[in-house]
């Protein structure tokens, strides 16, 4: 298997979602499908489990589930994909149901759902994933996160004192705002982040079931573990000698989106396709130096209007 195709290089890049399998199970969820097997990756921010299974693992699985069905394991992939993928996109599907049985060490996922107008079921059996995944899929995307987000706080504050700087420009050679509304206070960076954490802190701990951080950071994960594929990519590279780039990886987006399934009258051996989408996340901003803006005396004119 080439490197790059590997399931776990795949599915780091893959985005978390919170799925909710039951009223008392809620977990962060992501998943890659491919041509040939997948990779199914699950937590509750104490726990991780993993699964990778291949042709000849979902062949077998498939016999001991589904002896009714008899399809090529592309299919089965196929179907799998099409239900998986919108349960992590938020969407559920009133005929197929999601039961989770799971302990520290192990974890079971039940499908039960149709295919072709036959029952169909599937079993993932997870077992506990190794502290180096954990670290790769949450710790170390994190921790790049958090600098990221830093380099980007301390580049709008110095944009807020440049403003500042400009506005008091103009204030003292004459210009007057046309709503009074309109006018703020100097931005002074420590005054913000005191009065900015306390009111911020109490949701932000609250992570619960990981839902807060896969709705609005998002692309900066996949971002970040873009650059870590790359990164593993180009070690491997070296160490092996050989000739493979790294180029896809940063510049296409391998989350899948599902696919509309064929009438329950069509053959099982019908091949369902998937697709893929193109997402690019923003680079990261340069941090620059603050500087305050030469403020010029003038005499005072005529007040005018600013931002009429």
């Amino acid at each position: 298997m080439d490197h790059f195709e590997d399931p776990e290089i795949r599915l780091l890049l893959q985005p978390w979602a919170s799925v909710c399998f039951s009223e008392s199970t809620t977990l962060m969820a992501k998943a890659w499908f491919g041509d040939a097997g997948y990779a199914l990756l699950l937590s509750d921010l104490s726990n991780m489990w993993y699964e990778s299974a291949d042709i000849e693992v979902i062949q077998q699985r498939s016999k001991e589930l589904n002896k009714r069905l008899t399809a090529h394991t592309s299919s089965f992939l196929n179907r799998l994909r099409s239900l998986v993928c919108p349960l992590l996109e938020g969407q559920k599907n009133s005929s197929t149901s999601f039961t989770c049985q799971l302990s520290s060490s192990a974890l079971l996922l039940h499908v039960k759902s149709e295919l072709s107008g036959l029952p169909f079921y599937w079993d993932f059996h997870c077992s506990a994933a190794p502290v180096e995944m954990m670290s790769r899929h949450l710790v170390q995307p994190l921790m790049a996160m958090s600098l990221v987000l830093q380099c980007q706080v301390q580049e709008l504050a110095s944009l807020l004192l440049q403003k500042d700087a400009e506005i008091e420009d103009y204030r003292e050679n004459g210009a007057a705002l046309s709503r009074e509304r309109l006018k703020t206070q100097p931005f002074k960076e420590e005054s913000f982040l005191q009065t900015f954490h306390p009111q911020t802190l109490p949701q932000a701990c609250c992570l619960g079931d990981g839902h807060l951080f896969t709705s609005s950071l998002k692309k900066l994960y996949m971002a970040v573990t873009q650059e870590q594929a790359r990164s593993s990519c180009k070690h491997h590279r070296e160490a092996s000698g050989d000739s493979v780039t790294c180029e896809h990886l940063g510049s296409q987006d391998i989350s899948q989106k599902a696919v509309d399934l064929p009438n329950e009258g069509n053959k099982a051996e019908s091949q369902l396709t998937s697709t893929e989408s193109v997402e690019n996340s923003a680079a990261v901003p340069s941090q620059t130096q603050r500087a305050q803006l030469p403020v010029a005396k003038s005499k005072k004119k005529k007040p005018k209007g600013l931002f009429g």
